[in-house]
């Protein structure tokens, strides 16, 4: 095994290949604040890419709730019961990867689900942990609580489905880092779907081959953000390219977000796959749980987030603002601009909306306004 350097666990690990970064990688933050779980991502995806024969369980991009949703089931307790218990000093994880802590004769530590696995989509939607007694009353925050977690393919930095694949079928693109199938070469082993611990591969029975999420990438081609991102209700997602810490652009809004204001974070970093979707994390739940599951430095994002000033606000304004892939961005007052690379402007967003008050008799027309459907 070779080893590499993956900066979101602090240290270098092993890897199955050399480490090998494309020209520019795709990048996603997702605010989980603002998702409602409308599942108009999902459908959008479904409608665009999987809605063939054999493809009627896949949901490349789904939104389950947390903690007690899971699609495929349990596909993160599980693994984190068989990983064990791991630990972090610091910033720096110093338990082992899923690389690190692979049985003998396998690449990467992971399990199979069944096909029962994929029955239940929805599991435990609006489900809360905690509960409220008899005569409890709320104070401040509430004491039950969940949140909504939308998924895609994270296309990792140090995939678990390419190390696997005993083909070799599985690549990152080497001009956006999108990770992609070769079903030309695909045989159906299904090591992929094994391996990956976010369980976003999928395996279609009808053409024997393994079929993922491909971040729309022909839309990508054309600057455009993928079908999930302009279909997005909330406007909680944002894609573009991130850069490596040390040459952070704060021009860039996906390397300002993480790395400048640390506010997104990746989701089961110590799991070792350096995945490229960011989430920034609800405000409103424990963080212990949090921590978990993005890692270190929940405490300081939820605290940055709840007193954003107007550069983070204005560029969270920007979220679901535009089609257009923005690769820049800039504030002028109360006005932020997202930019393509050149710095042509693509949209400006107000970060306060005129308000206008229109008063119930209108003395022009002698009229009395009243509110009709």
């Amino acid at each position: 095994m070779a080893r590499v350097n993956n900066w979101q666990i602090g240290r270098d690990m092993s890897y199955w290949y050399p480490e090998s970064r494309p020209k520019r990688q795709f990048a996603a933050i997702f605010d989980t604040n603002k998702c409602i779980a409308c599942q108009t991502c999902t459908l959008a995806c479904k409608t665009t890419w999987t809605s063939g024969v054999g493809q009627e369980y896949m949901l490349w991009n789904n939104v389950e709730t947390k903690p007690y949703g899971f699609y495929p089931l349990g596909w993160d307790v599980k693994l984190l019961a068989e990983l064990g218990a791991q630990q972090w000093k610091g910033d720096v994880y110093t338990g082992r990867t899923v690389f690190e802590a692979a049985r003998p004769g396998e690449r990467a530590l992971g399990w199979r689900p069944e096909e029962y696995d994929y029955a239940h989509p929805n599991v435990g939607e609006d489900d809360c942990a905690g509960s409220i007694e008899k005569g409890a009353a709320f104070v401040e925050q509430h004491m039950a609580w969940f949140f909504y977690l939308a998924r895609i393919c994270n296309h990792c930095t140090y995939p678990a489905c390419l190390a696997s694949c005993p083909r070799g079928s599985i690549y990152k693109r080497p001009e956006d880092g999108i990770v992609v199938v070769d079903q030309g070469r695909c045989r159906g082993y299904q090591e992929c779907v094994k391996a990956c611990p976010y369980k976003k591969v999928f395996f279609n029975p009808m053409t024997g081959t393994s079929e993922k999420c491909i971040a729309c990438f022909p839309k990508i081609e054309q600057e455009q953000q993928p079908q999930c991102f302009v279909n997005c209700i909330g406007k909680i997602r944002m894609a573009g390219f991130i850069s490596r810490p040390e040459d952070a652009n704060p021009d860039n809004p996906i390397d300002y977000l993480v790395h400048v204001r640390k506010i997104a974070k990746p989701l089961f970093p110590q799991l070792g796959l350096e995945p490229n979707v960011y989430y920034i994390p609800p405000i409103h739940v424990p963080t212990h749980f949090t921590r978990q599951m993005f890692g270190p430095g929940i405490e300081k994002a939820i605290a940055e987030y709840r007193n954003a000033d107007k550069d983070l606000a204005g560029l969270l304004a920007l979220f679901g603002s535009s089609e257009s892939i923005m690769h820049r961005w800039r504030r002028e007052g109360d006005v932020v601009m997202g930019l393509k690379e050149d710095g042509t402007e693509i949209v400006r967003v107000p970060l306060k909306e005129p308000v206008h008050e229109r008063v119930a008799y209108d003395a022009s027309l002698k009229v009395q306004r009243t509110n009709c459907p």
